[in-house]
């Protein structure tokens, strides 16, 4: 079923699509919203160009640095630069609101809906857009939170107090040294709260929100679902994507609605159950929503 020959990408005019998105969204029993990377660079959170030339022309000059994220895995020699660097990553991806209002806008347009958001981003983007906590799940953890590095326990630190610190002391791409994050339990630097490897902590906050995820589609099971696939690439597609697929497989009274330029697809199997918009997200979303004040 998720093999890339069967697929299809829609042949149709966006137009009709979007107007079968406005649709379903309006008669859905429940809208499971799937968010990825390009929804938030939609939003205006890019990390290359000229906002990473922006607040990083220093890092940029000394190591030639190409882009924001894979600047974050250079192995800086002192912890002062490397939390100089992930101060400044942290500040602007999480503390600083999104440069475009498409969050807002996306909360507009499920306002009064049955809807959860599972979303493999970072940024805090719903939740600051004003998103019902209750109903988020972030997967792959959050820019706003530190754990120990080894990690020697399964507990996450909120981070804003110190990262701005961080921000207003740096000099010369490099913190103080008093401000340097250690784990409070075993001594070992810290680090961020980010799925990279196996030594995510996925703590408290995490295991509640999954189970609420999970009671959520279980008290759907058999309804008409909506699963709302918005900038999901195909880096990570086990976390949104091909279970997006199965449940709507599963479910004939399921639709499946993909938002992603040159990534919009679905499988055969699933087709007469899919709306694929191959377009900007952002014009969809702002289209969806001008539709929903006008009726």
């Amino acid at each position: 079923m998720y093999s890339r020959s069967g697929t299809t990408t829609s042949t149709k005019s966006c137009s009709e699509q979007i107007e079968k998105l406005k649709y379903e969204i309006k008669t859905a029993d429940a809208i499971v919203i799937g968010a990825g990377a390009g929804l938030s660079a939609s939003a205006g959170f890019t990390y290359t160009g000229e906002r990473f030339e922006k607040f990083f022309g220093d890092f940029i000059e000394k190591y030639g640095l190409s882009d924001m994220y894979s600047g974050g895995f250079y192995p800086f020699e002192t912890l002062e630069e490397h939390w100089a660097y992930w101060s400044r990553y942290i500040y602007i991806n999480r503390y600083m609101d999104a440069p475009k209002p498409i969050y807002n806008e996306l909360l507009r347009l499920v306002d009064g809906k049955d809807y959860f958001v599972l979303t493999t981003n970072v940024d805090h983007c719903f939740q600051k857009a004003g998103f019902d906590k209750s109903r988020l799940f972030y997967t792959q953890g959050d820019y706003g939170l530190w754990q120990c590095s080894k990690p020697c326990h399964q507990k996450t630190y909120h981070n804003e107090t110190v990262v701005r610190k961080m921000l207003d002391k740096q000099e010369n791409r490099k913190i103080p040294g008093k401000l340097v994050p250690y784990c409070p339990v075993c001594g070992a630097p810290m680090a961020m709260n980010l799925r990279t490897d196996m030594t995510f902590v996925e703590d408290e906050g995490w295991h509640n929100a999954a189970r609420r995820y999970e009671d959520f589609l279980r008290r759907h099971t058999g309804l008409h679902i909506l699963f709302l696939e918005l900038g999901v690439g195909s880096n990570t597609p086990a976390i949104i994507k091909y279970p997006f697929w199965k449940m709507t497989y599963q479910n004939p009274k399921t639709v499946y609605a993909c938002i992603n330029l040159g990534e919009a697809v679905c499988p055969d199997a699933i087709a007469k159950q899919s709306i694929c918009i191959n377009t900007d997200l952002a014009g969809v979303i702002t289209a969806l929503k001008e539709a929903k004040n006008e009726a």
